[in-house]
C-alpha cells in the first residue's frame, strides 16, 4: 500500500504545482476548491492502472466519478468570474509579502497532502480486491445516499439563491439541518470507509476522520457560521430551531 500511496502523493503534488502556476497567472487561488474535487478522481486513475476491476470496484469507481464531477461543476460554476474568495484573501493578507510563492505549499500542496489522506480509504479497496459482500454493499448504499443527499441540498440552495428572496434558506432538507450538504459529504466518506473496513484501528480510519474535521471545524460548518449571523437577518432564530449538522425535526 505504501508504494501506491507515495505514487499517488507524487501525482497530487504535481497537480498542485500546475494549480499554483495557474494561480500566478490569475492572481487568484480560489480554483483550488475545484481542484479538491479532482484529487480523488486522479487517485482512482492511478489505482486502476495497477489492478483489474471486479464488480464492486467498478461501482466504486462510478461513485468517485460522480462525486468528483458533481463537486467540480458545482464549485467551478459558483466561483467562475468572481474575485478571490474571502477565505483566501484573509490567508493572503496574513502571509504577505511573497504570498504568491508561499501559496504553493500553504494552499496547493497542503490540499494535495490532505487529499492523499482521503486516499487511505480508497487504495485498500483495490489492493485487497474487496468483493461485493454485505459490508461493501452497506458502504456503497451509505455513500450513494450521501451523494444524492448533498446533491439535492445544493440544488435546493441554488434554487433559493436564484429566487433572490433573501432571508434564510430553511426549506426542504435545510429545514432538518443547517448544513445538509455537509452531512451528505460526511456520509459519502464514512460509506467509503465502511467499504474499505479491515479493523477499527486501521489507517483507513484517518480518511473519514479528516473529512469530518474539515466539515465540522476547519472549512465547513463552524467557519461558515462564524459570520453568517451578521449577514443573514433571522439566522440566529434558525440556529435555535434547527440542528447544525445531523438532520432532525425543527424545535418549536
Amino acid at each position: 500500500m505504501l508504494d501506491l500511496y507515495l505514487t499517488t502523493l507524487i501525482y497530487f503534488f504535481a497537480f498542485g504545482l500546475v494549480g499554483w502556476v495557474l494561480s500566478l497567472a490569475l492572481k487568484n487561488v480560489t480554483h483550488v476548491d475545484s481542484m479538491w474535487a479532482l484529487f480523488p478522481l486522479l487517485g482512482m486513475f492511478v489505482c486502476i492502472q495497477s489492478f483489474s476491476l471486479n464488480m464492486m470496484q467498478v461501482l466504486f469507481f462510478c461513485l468517485i466519478l460522480l462525486w468528483s464531477l458533481r463537486l467540480f461543476v458545482y464549485l467551478t460554476k459558483r466561483n467562475w468570474g468572481k474575485q478571490e474568495d474571502n477565505r483566501y484573501q484573509v490567508i493572503r493578507d496574513s502571509n504577505e509579502p511573497f504570498f504568491k510563492y508561499k501559496s504553493l505549499y500553504i494552499i496547493f500542496w497542503l490540499q494535495a497532502f490532505m487529499a492523499s489522506v482521503l486516499m487511505l480509504s480508497i487504495i485498500p479497496i483495490f489492493i485487497n480486491d474487496i468483493p461485493l459482500n454485505t459490508l461493501s454493499i452497506i458502504g456503497l448504499i451509505v455513500a450513494f445516499f450521501g451523494l444524492t443527499y448533498e446533491t439535492i441540498a445544493d440544488w435546493q440552495l441554488s434554487k433559493f439563491l436564484k429566487s433572490k428572496k433573501g432571508g434564510v434558506m430553511n426549506q426542504g432538507l435545510w429545514s432538518f439541518s443547517r448544513h445538509p450538504n455537509y452531512f451528505g459529504e460526511f456520509l459519502v466518506w464514512w460509506g467509503i470507509y465502511i467499504i474499505s473496513f479491515n479493523g477499527i484501528f486501521s489507517v483507513t480510519l484517518l480518511s473519514p476522520m479528516l473529512m469530518s474535521l474539515l466539515l465540522f471545524k476547519v472549512s465547513g460548518a463552524e467557519l461558515l457560521e462564524s459570520t453568517i449571523v451578521d449577514r443573514r437577518p433571522g439566522y440566529d432564530l434558525y440556529i435555535k430551531q434547527t440542528p447544525m449538522f445531523f438532520p432532525w425535526f425543527k424545535k418549536r
